[in-house]
């Protein structure tokens, strides 16, 4: 299914006759899972308060609900006792389960709780997303069978979603904008780069304090700190300041399609997290990969983005570093303006480097190296798929896009992307499904 009209018809009576036929009838497992997530990433696109750090989070929860609901089933590995924090889920019965209601139960709890911030017409898609969609599973199924399914996997959501509320990140004050804060002193420091007053304040300065999933929280991926700051035409910072002044001048028609290609604006799009989720999604199913291959995959993903934007984020807020665009302004031109809106925090290091340098590391893993795919995210935007011979290669070309969009200097992207190699890394050694 397309997703331009995926929300709206979700909400709408016709939507049981518009879902994936592998869904219709004698559905797989994992066509449940992939509606479900297919229906998040509208969610995610259409409320404002998922900021990019937010979405991950999100997206990090439902992959484990959904894979411990899974592997509880597989007598498989859980990622209790593995990831930060985790304890066992619940056991199941000696019984009879349905593996499809199983999952639409642990689905429909997990998607209600982590992406319910939304109005009201996703309100209304996942309301009928559990009802029609939940009725279509149970035809034929015994109902003590369907009751069994549909709690149990409702109680494996509750208790990932208990554990969520000690890490740090579960309650959002306005949208995540300190209501308070005093600027740091100093020309290389953060300031604001939007006029709206809300944002005055950084974005989830203590959102590198969460909790993470895969790495150790007293040992969170670091990078090389940031290049000393200079006004000195000789210096390698007003050197990286002047590549992306330049650049911004002579963008070719390519690179005006890289940076609005990887832009993903929340609101616009399903953030920068989403898409790492999309393209998940996407060889997910042209593989016809099984159950256990695609909840690994899905939990895999959203942990790996969920821990990039923590160690991220913990590293904009220890250096705390002026964007281009107030460089530049201040010592360079003050008449110019980048092509892309600079986002509310400091810019060391980028976190669209970060999140796709440990996206890359993950589904490399998942995948293999040199897996070549096309990325059809935005392609209902009426943005043409694009293709590439490797993860790597996207999250070399993600970074790039913030240097073209005007955004982050170079060594932020390049940095950032060895940052996250580390994150992937932790999570790469989780001992699970794939």
């Amino acid at each position: 299914m397309q997703r331009r009209h995926f929300l709206a018809l979700a909400s709408a009576s016709a939507f049981v006759s518009g879902l994936p036929q592998a869904v219709q009838a004698s559905a797989a497992p994992q066509d449940v899972v992939q509606t479900w997530y297919r229906l998040v990433l509208e969610l995610v696109r259409h409320t404002a308060t998922y900021s990019p750090p937010v979405a991950a989070r999100a997206f990090g929860y439902l992959g484990v609900a959904g894979y411990e609901a899974v592997a509880s089933g597989l007598g498989a590995a859980s990622l209790a006792g593995q990831v930060n924090g985790l304890t066992a889920v619940p056991a199941r019965e000696a019984a009879v389960y349905d593996e499809n209601l199983v999952l639409h139960g642990v689905m429909c709890e997990a998607v209600f709780t982590f992406f319910g911030n939304t109005g009201p017409t996703g309100q209304r898609a996942m309301a009928a997303m559990k009802a029609k969609l939940g009725a279509k599973l149970a035809a034929g199924v015994a109902e003590d069978v369907v009751a069994r399914s549909l709690a149990y996997g409702a109680s494996v959501a509750k208790h990932i979603e208990e554990w969520s509320q000690s890490d740090g990140g579960a309650v959002i004050d306005n949208m995540g904008f300190p209501r308070e804060w005093v600027l740091t002193a100093g020309p290389e420091h953060w300031l604001p780069t939007s006029k709206i007053v809300q944002q005055q304040a950084p974005l989830l300065p203590n959102w590198g304090k969460n909790r993470p999933f895969a790495m150790r929280p007293d040992a969170v991926c670091g990078l090389a700190e940031p290049v000393a700051y200079s006004e000195d035409p000789a210096s390698e910072f007003y050197k990286q300041a002047m590549e992306v002044y330049d650049t911004s001048k002579s963008l070719t028609d390519e690179q005006k399609t890289i940076a609005k290609f990887w832009s993903d604006d929340p609101m616009l799009s399903p953030t920068p997290p989403g898409h790492w989720v999309s393209i998940t999604l996407e060889i997910l199913q042209a593989q016809g990969a099984d159950l256990a291959h695609s909840v690994d995959a899905l939990a895999r993903i959203g942990m790996a983005v969920a821990d990039g934007f923590i160690a991220c984020w913990q590293a904009k807020f220890e250096y705390d570093r002026i964007r281009p665009v107030s460089y530049i302004k201040r010592v360079i031109d003050p008449k110019w303006e980048p092509m892309l809106i600079t986002p509310p925090f400091p810019e060391y290091p980028s976190g669209h480097a970060t999140q796709s340098g440990a996206a890359a590391e993950v589904l490399t893993a998942v995948f293999g190296d040199n897996f070549a795919f096309d990325d059809a995210t935005h392609v209902d935007d009426n943005i043409p798929a694009r293709h590439f011979a490797s993860f790597k290669a996207a999250a070399e070309e993600a970074a790039a896009s913030r240097l073209y969009g005007g955004i982050h200097f170079r060594a932020a992207n390049e940095n950032g992307l060895k940052q996250g190699a580390c994150v992937g890394a932790s999570v790469n050694l989780l001992k699970t499904l794939g």
